[in-house]
């Protein structure tokens, strides 16, 4: 059974593996212990897998908008709808918190993951070129508008 949870301080040793074996520049258990202790604008959220975590994601409430700051899911159980599920959250989330959108970036060569936020409405917007300090690869920049958007851009243009 997949559950969804809010990460929380108890979790970090999980979201470490998960992040340690997904990402070529892991964030580090400080970054995790930051997110979850201090950073007022961070919202987690942890997959687990029969109480194993198999994946998290997180974004940052910034003002209006939600920033995903990362989506990982162990390789061994992709394929299972762990992302679809962890994306979903988010998205819920930002309903529920009245966000105008979610934003991201994605490596320009990481096709499955920018299919998985195609899937869920976000769209290419922008490249930010050398993002990643690893390799120089280029961000692709994704958007995804939520219903608040309309409402916001009237109230900006009015």
């Amino acid at each position: 059974m997949i559950e969804i949870i809010p990460m929380r301080e108890e979790h970090i040793d999980g979201v470490l593996a998960v992040e340690e074996a997904t990402f070529s520049i892991p964030w580090t258990r400080a970054d995790f212990e930051r997110e979850v202790r201090e950073n007022a604008m961070a919202i987690y959220y942890a997959a687990l897998l029969d109480g194993k975590i198999v994946g998290y994601a997180g974004m940052w409430h910034v003002v209006t908008e939600g920033h995903i700051t990362n989506v990982a899911v162990l390789e061994e159980v992709r394929g299972k709808g762990i992302g679809a599920m962890l994306i979903e959250k988010l998205v819920e989330t930002a309903m529920e918190k009245e966000m105008i959108g979610l934003t991201l970036e994605v490596r320009i060569g990481n096709a499955p993951a920018q299919g998985l936020y195609h899937k869920y409405g976000f769209r290419a917007e922008g490249l930010r070129k050398n993002y990643y300090p690893d390799t120089h690869e280029d961000a692709v920049i994704m958007w995804k508008y939520l219903p608040f958007y309309e409402n916001y851009e009237e109230t900006v243009q009015g």
